[in-house]
């Protein structure tokens, strides 16, 4: 599988930043492995909030597989 390259996610984070600044969260990426798993910590109203991991999954994640197919999955960073 070809390596996703940090700038490519950066970019692709800011289609779900949009949706999150507008609840006053946001998410900063931590990194991106090999294996296409992306690390991002929730920030603002997101950290810690309920429905975090339905953030993860539902916003950020789908977000990222919709543009560049090498992402299997998303994980948060506490």
């Amino acid at each position: 599988m070809a390596e996703v390259s940090r700038e490519a996610v950066e970019k692709a984070l800011d289609a779900a930043r949009a949706e999150l600044k507008k609840h006053g969260g946001n998410v900063d990426l931590v990194g991106v492995n090999d294996q296409g798993v992306v690390l991002v910590r929730l920030m603002g109203a997101c950290s810690g909030c309920a429905s975090a991991n339905v953030t993860l999954k539902e916003i950020i994640e789908k977000s990222l597989k919709e543009q560049l197919p090498g992402i299997n999955r998303v994980e948060a960073l506490m």
